[in-house]
């Protein structure tokens, strides 16, 4: 019997940089695109003369890529590494369950691995980058052209030839967490394949099933230990905490060494703090693809941290500013949220007029008191995310680096000034990878048409408050 489990992509709103370091927080939203993970048997029958080692089979359809790995069975290392996400997350999901288990589900275990696991990997389109594709066929940059193209599109597209020389193919990727969230589908698949964990499905609310939130915690942290080993260093954890639990406010994990974080693992010991976190009602994640060339955080990040030991004072001023801001703007939408409950009527009525204006009209748009102190907490919260850009840039510029590239800065601003867009930024690290923006109402469409005349590209990824869950079949029959 196949069990699918999925996992959601992620953007990191606030506390790009800060998020690294404790007692910063950042809001991050989980999306409705979504990594999938099936696994099945690879045999039917065992065969008795294999008691050592079994095989593993890891498809990517996308990447026209198949792997057999053969696993050790005493050691569960696994022989030709490809794929470290999947391989971690396959050793660290099967040491779980022989951890957890007693005797009689141990031997289930052993018969469960001697027939092989067949695993098969796919990843929504949203979360690479098909804007030369969408070129090639003289498309417009639209999210129409984008939706035009088949689910789990092939990506292996971006193969150069250069001098007769084939180049190892380079997915262009939109910025969104695939390997977190391909990490932490292949473990939930596989813990509740060995029914170490028993997942919820979409349908459930997670956050009320106490079962299942210990099981969630289970895969957190196998997904989160096998990532970090895979990364071969300990980041901040907000791409598989938002994998995992969905959109949520995140305080970091102090900084640690991979013993520390293993010992930690073993004897149940995580210092990360997530809050229940969505946008408020009747707004919109909206990104967009400028098409510059992705950015590389590892080094961004790099200089940023290499500016920290050299300006220490400034760097501290800049820091506490940006964490103030950032905090600031958890607030407002906090406060929008509940404005949105407690008064929907007056809510509703103004944020649909706000989404035919510019911002600068919204204020003439009340026409009573509730609805004037939504647009005072709307205006209020674009003024935060403008304070938030500007430390950013002069971060920056002090770090050497394009957290907010000149082209990002000209696009984020004529984005800010369209009708019906609360704010606009660049999320997780910056550079150029992505914008994001925030809409109310039903302004998406014509925010992505503007953006379309000005050379980017509006993908077609929401925010989804959920995290990870079990799938009721191959998504590719859907």
């Amino acid at each position: 019997m196949a069990v699918v489990a999925s996992a959601p992509g992620k953007v990191l709103m606030t506390g790009g940089y800060l998020v690294l370091e404790r007692p910063n927080a950042g809001i991050v939203l989980s999306t409705n695109a979504r990594f999938y993970a099936i696994v099945k048997p690879l045999n039917n029958n065992i065969d008795p003369e294999i008691l050592a080692w079994t095989y593993v089979k890891l498809t990517s359809p996308q990447m026209s890529r198949e792997t057999i790995y053969k696993m050790s069975l005493e050691h569960l290392t696994l022989h030709d590494s490809r794929n470290p996400f999947v391989e971690f997350a396959v050793q660290y999901a099967v040491a779980a369950a022989r951890a957890k288990f007693d005797k009689d589900k141990k031997d289930m275990l052993h018969k469960l691995l001697l027939q092989g696991l067949d695993i098969t990997i796919l990843g929504c389109n949203d979360f690479y980058s098909y804007r030369n594709q969408i070129e090639a066929r003289g498309l417009p940059l639209t999210p129409e052209s984008l939706a035009s193209l088949p689910p789990f599109t092939s990506i292996t597209f971006n193969t150069e030839e250069e001098k007769g020389e084939t180049r190892k193919p380079e997915v262009a990727k939109t910025g969104l967490g695939s390997s977190a969230a391909m990490t932490t589908a292949v473990t939930a698949a596989l813990l509740h394949y060995f029914t170490v964990v028993n997942l919820p499905s979409l349908s459930e609310d997670q956050h009320h099933e106490k079962e299942s939130t210990v099981d969630i915690d289970v895969v957190h942290e196998i997904a989160q230990t096998a990532h970090c080993i895979a990364q071969g260093k300990v980041g901040s954890g907000f791409d598989v905490s938002s994998a995992v639990y969905g959109s949520q406010r995140y305080d970091a994990i102090k900084g640690k060494s991979l013993e520390e974080v293993i010992n930690d693992v073993i004897n149940g010991k995580w210092d990360h703090k997530r809050t229940k976190f969505s946008l408020p009602p009747l707004m919109n994640l909206l990104l967009g693809e400028p098409g510059a060339g992705g950015s590389s955080t590892v080094s961004m990040v790099g200089a940023v941290k290499k500016w920290q030991k050299s300006e220490p004072q400034k760097a501290l001023e800049t820091w506490k500013k940006l964490s103030d801001a950032n905090s600031a703007l958890e607030v407002r939408l906090n406060m929008l949220s509940t404005m949105a409950k407690e008064h929907w009527d007056s809510y509703r009525s103004i944020i649909d007029k706000c989404s035919l204006h510019k911002s600068e009209k919204w204020m003439e748009l009340s026409s009573e008191p509730t609805e004037a102190e939504i647009v005072k907490a709307l205006l209020g919260a674009r003024d935060t995310m403008l304070e938030i850009r500007f430390h950013m840039r002069l971060m920056g510029q002090a770090a050497g680096v394009p957290i907010e590239p000149e082209s990002q800065t000209k696009l984020l601003d004529a984005t800010m000034t369209m009708e019906g867009v609360l704010f606009a930024g660049v999320p997780g690290a910056g550079g150029f990878d992505a914008v994001f923006a925030v809409t109310l109402g039903n302004s998406s469409s014509n925010v992505a048409k503007e953006w379309s005349s000005l050379n980017v590209l509006a993908l077609l990824v929401r925010e989804d408050p959920r995290g990870v869950s079990l799938e009721t079949g191959d998504p590719r029959t859907k």
